[in-house]
């Protein structure tokens, strides 16, 4: 763990507590109450006429991508009101403000003096107006031009050892252009170390799937959702994560669908919905969501399932072929038997009890499913986010191919993806393990050879700053102190890089933990008119649901001293590889149709790209397992049954569990406000909610300061100053907001296979709080 000095920038929140105030949680989602607070934000960030300009375009055909989630636009007519939600609502107030950062005021705030302030508060500083540079030994950020940064950093570049002492990461808000160009200048360059956000959230996703059923995408489309029987929403929130889903799942109950909420938390957004587009919901009328709300332990996922799968079996012995689908499983599986076998063996009391849901309320959740075949399955970090992840997103599949439920319509695998183009960045190569036939036919079309050594993830990223292995680091958006588990240790790892850059749109911590130098490079937002030698261009990114459609912004950016991302990178390629580059990066600097020209030749799916992107409301992606058909690297045509083992979740007496979560006034690392009003938590973020028996165990009263300690590895690591909410959560569950818990979340306990960290079940001792 780090140690704090007067000499280092704060890696975290301050240790300071507002004025908490306490609500009842709420028992729906959205409303009257939504839209208020969505329009409060626009207003005092943008202005009238500017921000419900933007809104009246935002997620429309021929519109601008929302910069917030990845939730799919409706293929068909969108709501001319608010295509929209709050969160969308207010990340865009975050990115169209008319606040601005001036070479003034980085002269008059030192960069230890802007790391005291939260991480609300510095985001809310305004947009980056120009390129900034930290020199060494340096304590305020200076302004520079662009061909002197490009230079710098091209400089450090150039001076490594080794092109692999370079790391590039990318964040989710990244266009396809953008991120293509990207991957392209990285692999020139020399090196495959690109680690990006999908490392921290859906890597687990991509494993699981890709192995399971050969792609590591989500099978269905969001017309699905509106003609299925049953929807099971596991490990997701998406009244505060995925607003926009709360409208289809309205449509699917409309229609006669079930919904079986799997949570540890009673959430809001998974019992009712308010939809404020409707007379019902201005009047306060709701829709109930959830038929059946299974309480889980914190990851006892997949003792549920197994519980689940044994329950079915049970009702297949009673009832033959009326609740398995044979003829999928024979037709379109392998390895039934082996998995079958294990199953026999179960025993539902005891997987109940690891799940920490009654007998009796998991056969309520097995009756809905029984006799249906049209079930889709929804997941998020509540599933991903666990040593045992993609063992748990393998036996979601189990129980998709047991039921038949994938391959028709209604039906299917449901990953809800973060950050609006995250799984845009992955299909426009952005992996540190790329596949050989990628970099073939990079090379084919480029005429450069491709390095072939898999690079550094997120994780080993992090590890190599921190052993010296890392030199530079470049980072293509995004947080990354504040995203990335284990701040000190990351943090202490970021202090020992020569040089650290960020292409960014507004203040956020990672540029006040920096390397030796640091740069920021001030780039466009999904909002901005993007206008290059006088013609306005656009981008396009891929939603949850493998829709790739265009993007063009209209607010005239808030300073005429910015480049878009492509640029940027072409740029740095020219200062960087100078006369040994074989590619032509004016050519795409001065054009995003002429990138996607060349993602149509390397990239299966996007033939004739410009047309098809120009078409309203874009085009889907080739998918398979969406069509029934399946291709696995080791069981080819046929999707295989996973044998799984359950996780141990054994507590010591005076041992939590933890999960971090989201406030519902935050997006990822972005601190809207401080209100979380739909768990009642008011003006206050340093809170860790607990249920009420183990409060009184443990000696404690709700109100009560205390500090969290991680002792995993041998190793300490406390968040200190926080209080008490009694809520209801499973006993030995714990629950605490991000970035501030991020500190006990261990480098070293990861998903196996995929290495994204295990944010949602760290073990923590409660201690009351020492000055």
């Amino acid at each position: 763990m780090s140690t704090k000095t007067e000499q280092q920038p704060s890696a975290e929140n301050p240790e300071e507590l507002n004025d908490l105030k306490l609500t009842k949680p709420y028992t729906w989602a959205a409303g009257i109450p939504g839209v208020t607070a969505a329009f409060k934000d626009i207003f005092e960030e943008t202005g009238v006429l500017r921000g419900t300009g933007a809104l009246f375009k935002m997620n429309q055909k021929g519109g601008f991508d929302c910069s917030s989630c990845a939730w799919p636009d409706p293929d068909d007519d969108r709501s001319p009101i608010a295509e929209y939600c709050e969160n969308g609502a207010k990340a865009l107030a975050e990115e169209a403000t008319l606040k601005k950062l001036t070479p003034e005021f980085f002269a008059e705030n030192s960069v230890i003096d802007l790391a005291l302030l939260s991480d609300m508060d510095i985001g809310k500083k305004g947009r980056i107006a120009q390129p900034m540079y930290l020199p060494k030994g340096g304590t305020h950020y200076e302004p520079v031009t662009w061909d002197d940064a490009f230079k710098k950093i091209a400089d450090k570049l150039n001076g490594l050892a080794s092109p692999n002492e370079a790391a590039f990461y990318t964040s989710g808000r990244t266009s396809n252009e953008a991120s293509f160009i990207y991957q392209l200048f990285v692999r020139e360059y020399g090196t495959n170390n690109m680690p990006d956000c999908s490392n921290m959230c859906h890597e687990s996703t991509s494993v699981g799937l890709a192995e399971s059923i050969g792609i590591g995408k989500g099978t269905v489309t969001l017309n699905d959702f509106y003609n299925t029987d049953v929807i099971i929403i596991i490990g997701q929130n998406p009244g505060t994560n995925h607003p926009r889903m709360l409208t289809a799942l309205q449509k699917g109950k409309e229609n006669g669908a079930k919904i079986i909420a799997v949570n540890p938390l009673f959430e809001a957004g998974l019992m009712a919905f308010k939809n404020p587009q409707t007379a019902k919901g201005i009047l306060g009328i709701s829709t109930q969501l959830a038929d059946v709300y299974l309480q889980v332990k914190i990851n006892g996922d997949m003792a549920l399932l197994k519980a689940i799968e044994k329950m079915l079996y049970d009702a297949e012995l009673k009832e033959p072929g009326k609740v398995f689908d044979l003829d999928f499983i024979g037709g379109k599986t392998t390895g039934y038997t082996e998995f079958i076998n294990k199953v026999k063996d179960f025993n539902v009391d005891e997987l109940c009890v690891a799940a920490g849901v009654p007998v009796e309320v998991v056969q309520q959740a097995v009756d809905l499913i029984k006799n249906k075949s049209r079930i889709i399955i929804c997941w998020a970090m509540g599933v991903t986010q666990h040593q045992n992840g993609v063992d748990t997103i393998k036996e979601i599949v189990n129980l998709t191919l047991l039921k038949g439920s994938i391959g028709k319509a209604g039906a299917g695998l449901c990953p809800v993806r973060g950050h609006s183009n995250v799984q845009g960045n992955r299909t426009m190569l952005i992996y540190d393990k790329p596949y050989e036939k990628q970099l073939d036919k990079l090379k084919e079309v480029f005429g450069f050879e491709p390095p072939r050594e898999h690079g550094y993830d997120v994780v080993d990223t992090i590890k190599a700053m921190h052993n010296g292995k890392l030199k530079v680091f470049f980072a293509m958006g995004g947080n990354f102190l504040s995203a990335t588990p284990d701040t000190g240790y990351t943090a202490d790892a970021m202090r020992k890089l020569k040089l650290s850059v960020h292409v960014s749109t507004k203040l956020n911590r990672s540029h006040l933990v920096h390397g030796e130098e640091a740069i920021i490079l001030p780039t466009l937002a999904r909002s901005d008119k993007d206008v290059v030698n006088g013609e306005e261009q656009f981008v396009s990114c891929e939603n949850s649901m493998g829709v790739v459609q265009m993007s063009k912004g209209i607010l005239d950016p808030i300073s005429k001293d910015l480049l878009n991302e492509t640029q940027i990178v072409c740029e740095l390629a020219k200062a960087t590889l100078g006369s040994r580059s074989v590619i032509n990066w004016d050519k795409y600097a001065a054009s995003y149709d002429a990138v996607r020209e060349e993602i149509g030749k390397v990239v299966p799916g996007f033939e004739n790209y410009n047309q098809r992107v120009r078409l309203p409301g874009g085009f889907y992606l080739p998918n398979a397992p969406r069509e029934g058909k399946f291709e696995t690297d080791e069981f080819g045509e046929k999707a295989p049954f996973t044998i799984t083992t359950l996780p141990h979740n054994t507590l010591a007496d005076d041992e939590f569990m933890m999960t971090t979560i989201r406030s519902h006034d935050q997006f990822n690392t972005t601190i809207y406000g401080l209100q979380d009003r739909y768990r009642g938590v008011h003006n206050e973020r340093r809170v860790i909610f607990m249920n009420e028996k183990d409060i009184v165990k443990a000696g404690f009263k709700a109100g009560d300061k205390v500090d969290l300690f991680n002792y995993f590895g041998g190793e300490e690591r406390v968040a200190r100053l926080f209080v008490i909410v009694h809520y209801n959560i499973p006993e030995g569950n714990t629950a605490t907001y991000y970035p501030e818990a991020n500190v006990l979340v261990p480098i070293n306990s990861v998903a196996k296979k995929s290495n994204t960290p295990a944010s949602k079940s760290v073990i923590i001792k409660i201690k009351k709080h020492t000055e």
